[in-house]
């Protein structure tokens, strides 16, 4: 797993942007957070907030940056316009979709082959390792 881990994520981080997207300075952050956009659909920052478990305040500030550079919109809920619904902006959807597509694809095809337990098994596994990275640090 030592070797495995960091050869997973360069290899993730080489999937270039596309031209389109480029000039915008997207960063890891930004790739779950439009992930989740793109596979779950429009969502308020509060569900993307406890989706992403972040701070609302966190997702807010990226779903502006977003939104001034005309990557996302966003459009009040028409059954409560106190609420505002974010969502990919249509111009930009295609290129999000190919440029994710990448790993969404390679994590498909690795889970596909298991069960629904192994696969709770993987990713539970996962968050394990990553809380004790997180524990870690806070050593530090």
């Amino acid at each position: 797993m030592l070797l495995l881990m960091p050869r997973l994520v360069g290899r993730a981080k080489k999937l270039a942007v596309p031209p389109s997207l480029a000039s915008f300075g997207l960063a890891p952050r930004h790739l779950t957070l439009l992930a989740l956009l793109l596979l779950d659909g429009p969502m308020t920052v509060r569900v993307l907030a406890d989706r992403l478990e972040v701070a609302p305040t966190t997702v807010s500030l990226m779903v502006a940056d977003l939104s001034r550079q005309g990557i996302l919109r966003r459009n009040e809920d028409d059954t409560d316009r106190r609420r505002v619904i974010v969502d990919i902006d249509s111009g930009h959807r295609r290129d999000i979709d190919a440029w994710l597509s990448g790993s969404a694809d390679a994590w498909r095809d690795a889970l596909e082959p298991l069960t629904a337990a192994e696969r709770e098994l993987v990713v539970s596994t996962l968050k394990r390792y990553e809380e004790g990275v997180e524990r870690a640090l806070s050593k530090e």
